[in-house]
């Protein structure tokens, strides 16, 4: 049994995969496609599912590819100007991730692609690099790393606490 234990992005459900199962199978009898199971589990190999293996089941026909897996999910009032305001991001890069969505008619409860800024980080001499994870906050990588919230935000001023992003990087200090 495969230990693949994760977290479903918003309007999608968790499914164990059982003997026999294919992702065509499943298209079939959750009412999805292809492309969007691979676009909820970027990292699956289609072709070699394991019985045990946790996959997330969209619940919406178009679940877009997200490499990082930085999805979102579209609240009432949001426009992609406000949201690449929120993740510091392009608007241009928000709809390169997100080639299928209308810009002009956002559906609430709609999970997007968040794609990650890479602007370069130079952390000062006194810090390390760390690497944002699945689940992390400032607080629980300031416990982690035996710092404060209000440390982490002075190192990292451009970096929104409330909307880190997978595998984006972040200045902590040294131990």
């Amino acid at each position: 049994m495969v230990d693949d234990s994760r977290e479903c992005p918003p309007n999608t459900e968790k499914y164990v995969i059982k003997a026999g199962d294919t992702l065509y199978e499943l298209t079939q009898r959750f009412e999805t496609t292809i492309s969007a199971l691979i676009g909820a589990n970027p990292n699956i190999d289609p072709d070699n599912l394991q019985v045990g293996q946790e996959i997330c089941i969209p619940l919406q026909e178009r679940f877009p590819s997200c490499p990082e897996g930085n999805f979102y999910s579209i609240q009432p009032g949001d426009t992609l100007y406000k949201i690449a305001q929120r993740f510091n991001i392009s608007v241009d890069d928000l709809q390169e991730a997100n080639p299928r969505l209308d810009s002009q008619n956002l559906n609430v409860g709609e999970i997007i692609c968040i794609p990650l800024a890479t602007p370069p980080v130079e952390c000062p001499e006194s810090t390390v690099e760390y690497q944002i994870q699945a689940g992390d906050t400032f607080y629980e990588v300031a416990k982690r790393f035996g710092t404060t919230v209000e440390e982490l935000q002075r190192l990292n001023p451009d970096v929104n606490p409330d909307a880190l992003l997978i595998g984006q990087t972040i200045c902590v200090p040294k131990a």
